[in-house]
């Protein structure tokens, strides 16, 4: 053993460390759940006349699914004479006149509704907010991005929260349209449903932060303006906003009975343009209103799981450095005996591993009580993704950290709800993410299969079936982006077919 291999098993106890604080973290949120969840919050009375509701449709070039946003608000169960509906839309494509056909059906219906076409994109989505708050009658903006299709009792459900005039925010729970589309919508829709179910129920009914989800949600518009209004110097305006409102002293509300369905990215590049967005947007709130609440008077616990939930993807960059060490950490650990050994790594691994599992498992019986056990297979790929996923989200992170601009990608959306088919997918109108992102993650993918096959051979198979997610993890984000680089084949018309033959 060297000098060096001390410091190398030190900082990679430190590195796991960090990871098991997260895990139990996850652990706390599950407890605080439990003990909460039945806690459902109830409107202090009803409307006896129901308020005028502004409907905000923000779209940037969402050619497939702008039909179906517009009819399914129109389906919505609330007085006609109640509603403006504002297309608030960026498109530089043909979703423009799209959009400009939708509201003038519309209007030939009766509604109040507007297309707001901007011309440039500042603040991107912010801007656009912010742009069609200007002209908002009502006092309730009800905000859906253009994936989204609210049942017809969205409003009637949630609105009479409204009554008591310390709520700012009613959120409810998204749904999934293709959540058995393939294997990656099916494992987007547990990550989601941890967060949304677990996290966000939590949260809530503890009296802790919680954060609105960027669309699927009601606000008071004076809430918006006494927080300051939307801001456009972060990715994610929904949860800078939030933060800022509750440390006003705003209330919000989370309806996780209240189901709110979205179709998920069915392809690798839409799916890791949005996580980036995400990431890279949650460090810069991190950044920016992380101090002002720590100086807040608000409790100590608020304080902390506040702290926790903004910096929660700097596991990212603890997950990077552990895929630097882990295989230093093969050769070069300390002999310290069995029993330490497993003194400091059971533990370890059970806050940084089984506790993601029990998190998203709880998640999935809680939202299906009877055919949960179902989603179990799909938990090792849910790692596995999660790891493939670290190096384009610490890239995110540290984009963050250095204040590197980027603009505001959106998400593809090609209209696809649930039992779709494949051959369903318009893949021809988005082009893949220029990015040498996925080949690092290629190599990253050769370097732990060469480090499992290592294990394997040398007996260590506990080593090689642990980091078995690692290869996997990578070689699935890197080929399915790879994939999309590559030309699509060009289909034959029958003529030509007719011709060759």
């Amino acid at each position: 053993m060297n000098w060096s291999s001390p410091l190398w098993y030190f900082c990679y106890i430190v590195v796991l460390i960090g990871l098991a604080g997260y895990g139990s973290h996850r652990l706390t949120i599950v407890y605080l759940y439990w003990r909460h969840a039945r806690k459902r919050p109830q409107p202090l009375r009803e409307f006896e006349d129901l308020p005028l509701v502004t409907v905000q449709l923000p779209v940037f070039n969402e050619m497939h699914v702008v039909d179906r946003l517009l009819d399914s608000v129109a389906a919505l169960d609330y007085p006609q004479d109640k509603l403006q509906i504002q297309l608030l839309d960026d498109s530089t494509d043909q979703t423009v006149d799209i959009c400009r056909a939708g509201i003038e059906r519309l209007k030939a219906r009766g509604f109040d509704a507007e297309h707001i076409h901007r011309t440039d994109r500042t603040g991107f989505k912010a801007g656009a907010l912010e742009n069609g708050t200007r002209f908002a009658k009502g006092e309730y903006l009800l905000i859906l991005d253009a994936d989204f299709v609210p049942n017809p009792d969205l409003l009637q459900k949630t609105i009479h929260y409204f009554t008591d005039e310390k709520i700012g925010l009613i959120q409810t729970r998204w749904g999934h349209l293709n959540r058995t589309f393939n294997v990656l919508t099916r494992i987007q829709a547990m990550f989601l449903d941890g967060h949304l179910e677990l996290e966000q129920t939590a949260r809530n009914r503890s009296g802790r932060f919680f954060t609105f989800n960027g669309t699927g949600g009601i606000w008071r518009k004076s809430c918006i303006t006494d927080a300051g209004g939307w801001e456009h110097d972060t990715l994610t305006e929904d949860m800078d906003l939030s933060y800022r409102a509750q440390l006003k002293g705003w209330r919000f509300i989370f309806l996780n009975d209240v189901e709110t369905p979205a179709e998920l990215p069915v392809d690798m590049d839409g799916f890791k343009s949005q996580q980036h967005r995400w990431t890279k947007g949650s460090i810069q709130v991190c950044k920016k209103v992380l101090p002002a609440i720590w100086k807040a008077k608000v409790p100590l616990f608020v304080k902390m799981e506040a702290t926790a939930h903004l910096t929660s993807n700097f596991a990212y960059l603890l997950l990077i450095c552990l895929c630097f060490l882990i295989y230093p950490n093969q050769h070069c650990q300390p002999d310290f005996g069995k029993f330490t050994y497993y003194i400091i790594n059971i533990p370890i691994f059970f806050f940084a591993s089984v506790s993601v599992i029990v998190f998203y498992m709880v998640a999935q019986k809680a939202l299906r009580p009877q055919g949960w056990w179902k989603e179990i297979p799909y938990l090792p790929l849910l790692l596995a993704l999660g790891i493939g996923m670290s190096i384009s989200n610490a890239k995110a992170v540290i984009e963050a950290l250095f204040n590197h601009e980027s603009a505001f990608v959106r998400t593809p959306k090609y209209g696809i709800n649930q039992g779709a088919k494949r051959t369903d997918w318009k893949k021809s109108s988005y082009k893949a993410m220029k990015t040498l992102t996925p080949f690092v993650e290629l190599l990253f993918g050769f370097f732990f299969l060469y480090v499992v096959l290592e294990a394997a051979a040398q007996g260590r198979w506990s080593s090689a079936i642990l980091l078995l997610p690692f290869p996997i993890g990578f070689f699935y984000t890197s080929l399915a982006s790879i994939a999309r680089m590559l030309p699509a084949p060009v289909a034959q018309t029958p003529e030509k077919i007719a011709g060759d033959s």
